[in-house]
């Protein structure tokens, strides 16, 4: 049972956002602990990308606020306890599979894998050296999953992870959340695909709910 005296990890309180002259959402809060999942659901257009790139600090929200382990959420702190993998894989074209997680393992604290057992898990031993641009879709979607594997990430945010992924890739994705959120940490992301797996604590937003 989750105790509601601890400070939450991440907290919403009454976001709000504008796009042109639309509103997208407004006084949205949520409350996400550690080991917890929160799950954006919405149509098209509803808001999911817009309020993930409020979580990340890529654009300020309308109103509300945003905190992070009961402080404001503007914080380095908070940005390099966040790990964030959207549409872009956010890899580096000019360089190869392992130089791109050398490149991402220097920016961060280090997790509990090794590059070696990152490229394991996510299926890419043997393409170490291997060029982006000779990786299909969905290998560039394994090798950004790699990246939250070999840093330390309290929190993932991820927009539709399971997008370019055969079934095999979706139950890994699965698999890695399940791992993220049993050793402590916690996923807020977007999807249209159902989750299979059971998860101890499981928040669903419906943004079409808040405008």
């Amino acid at each position: 049972m989750i105790n509601p005296h601890r400070v939450p990890l991440l907290e919403a309180r009454q976001l709000s956002c504008r796009r042109d002259e639309r509103l997208l959402f407004t006084d949205l809060s949520f409350i996400l602990h550690n080991g917890e999942i929160l799950l954006l659901e919405g149509s098209n257009g509803s808001g999911k990308t817009s309020l993930l790139r409020i979580l990340c600090g890529f654009r300020q929200a309308d109103g509300g606020e945003l905190l992070w382990q009961g402080r404001s959420a503007e914080t380095a702190d908070y940005r390099a306890a966040l790990a964030y993998v959207g549409h872009a894989d956010g890899s580096k074209k000019e360089l190869t599979v392992l130089e791109n997680l050398l490149f991402w393992q220097a920016l961060h604290t280090a997790g509990d894998y090794s590059l070696e057992q990152a490229l394991h898990k996510v299926q890419l031993s043997g393409f170490e050296d291997n060029l982006i641009h000779t990786l299909s879709a969905g290998q560039k979607r394994r090798l950004s999953l790699a990246r939250l594997l070999i840093n330390a990430y309290p929190l993932w945010v991820l927009d539709e992870p399971f997008t370019s992924l055969d079934r095999q890739g979706i139950e890994l994705i699965e698999q890695l959340i399940a791992d993220q959120v049993a050793g402590g940490g916690a996923v807020i992301l977007t999807s249209h695909h159902d989750l299979t797996l059971t998860f101890p604590v499981l928040q669903r937003i419906h943004l079409d709910s808040w405008h």
